[in-house]
């Protein structure tokens, strides 16, 4: 039995697909009369949605999970395992939760709690969100991935690619530019790949765009393989779809890209930055990037190096490889130490420092349009359409709004600037 203050405690690692997948179990839960508190101390209920892409995520969760049962033993205490969690984890898990499930069977949470489950609903990507922020909402288009990526566990851990009905995207983009909500972030682990009945990306995209209001739109996130020339029109056509482009390199060595099963090579991908700058010259354009891939020597990682100065990024998110159990890439040779890719991960931020810097020359003396989203010591913070971070001396209770402001200060990952 739980106690009559039905509190549960949510806890949340890895990307932005679980941050959206926890808004909707907080709303599935508070159907059922539960509230949320900050506190793990005060919860009858913890529910962890995980991210085995990264093993030190796991080993965050099982240092709680273990703290988690010493209490289980004293308390009313249940706890859940959710999000992206490798089948070995899995199993090592169960010892640790009551409840260890995907993400898209978390109706089972349902019956841990008591409740009575609704049989006609069983797709969770239909649930209500219990929207985090009210000017800034992420929307998920669809779940899963069919790419197998070498390195990746996420066809693992959440299945082949399911689409969610168009029209579903569309009326939930609907209500919430109609709530006043500023910004919309659609995702999928590739939404160049999402198709359902007569619409594929491109298609909904310019749907949604077609809504009326005050807001932007921004999508994570979109595979080199197969970003079409239809994408890059719609998003020429600009209207509320924001001139910011994450395209995930990984590498630009054909041998290693080839390996990881990534089904383009180099000068493909330089193709499509070259393509799409030239349809929207404004564009940023950020990537992610593995360094110390098996079997990368250091002429493989000097094509990446030469690629990131051709292609100029705004910004990369660097990722040390780590083997995930039950990928292809775990069966290689770990053959790049740790202090090697120490080197080339700071090598490779090296570039971006300065192609980021030289790119955000343009904005000096610009005026520009910025979403403030934060504030801290009398500085507002916040992104411009082009997704620019943007600091300038401002009231708290400008945090929802869009401020126009004018350039003073220019930096590889931030402006500064005033308010006009």
């Amino acid at each position: 039995m739980f106690p009559n203050d039905k509190k549960f405690y949510l806890w949340v690692l890895g990307c932005q697909m679980n941050e959206s997948d926890a808004e909707r179990i907080e709303a599935l839960l508070e159907f059922y009369g539960w509230s949320r508190t900050k506190s793990e101390q005060e919860a009858s209920l913890i529910v962890v949605v995980a991210c085995s892409v990264r093993q030190k995520a796991i080993d965050r969760v099982y240092g709680k999970a273990k703290e988690w049962r010493r209490r289980r033993k004293k308390s009313e205490l249940k706890t859940v395992l959710t999000g992206c969690v490798l089948d070995s984890d899995k199993e090592n898990m169960l010892r640790f939760f009551d409840l260890v499930i995907p993400v898209t069977e978390i109706f089972q949470l349902v019956g841990l709690i008591g409740g009575e489950a609704d049989p006609a609903q069983n797709d969770y990507l239909c649930l209500p969100a219990k929207y985090n922020c009210n000017f800034s909402a992420y929307v998920p288009i669809m779940n899963g991935c069919n790419n197998f990526c070498s390195y990746c566990a996420v066809p693992f851990t959440r299945g082949r690619e399911r689409s969610r009905p168009a029209q579903e995207v569309i009326d939930e983009c609907k209500k919430l530019i109609e709530g006043g909500c500023k910004e919309i972030i659609l995702l999928g682990q590739n939404v160049n790949s999402y198709h359902e009945g007569e619409y594929d990306f491109p298609k909904l995209l310019k749907e949604i765009n077609g809504l009326q209001g005050d807001f932007w739109i921004r999508f994570l996130t979109s595979h080199p393989k197969d970003l079409s020339s239809d994408l890059i029109e719609v998003m020429a056509e600009g209207g509320h779809i924001t001139p910011y482009l994450h395209l995930a390199l990984q590498s630009g060595d054909e041998k290693i890209l080839q390996s990881m099963n990534r089904k383009y090579g180099p000068e493909h991908f330089l193709s499509l930055i070259e393509k799409v700058r030239q349809a929207i010259p404004e564009i940023t354009i950020s990537t992610d990037i593995i360094v110390g891939y098996p079997g990368e020597g250091e002429e493989e990682f000097q094509h990446t190096a030469d690629l990131m100065r051709q292609a100029k990024f705004d910004m990369a998110y660097f990722g040390r490889f780590s083997p995930r159990p039950g990928t292809t890439a775990a069966k290689l040779d770990d053959n790049v130490n740790a202090e090697e890719k120490a080197r080339r991960e700071n090598f490779l931020n090296d570039i971006l420092i300065e192609t980021a810097t030289a790119n955000n020359q343009k904005y000096l003396g610009q005026n520009v349009e910025v979403l403030v989203d934060g504030w801290k010591k009398g500085l507002c913070y916040g992104k411009t359409a082009s997704f620019k971070i943007v600091a300038f001396v401002g009231e708290k209770s400008l945090i929802g709004q869009k401020v126009l402001v004018k350039i003073k200060e220019i930096g590889p990952w931030s402006l500064k600037g005033e308010k006009i």
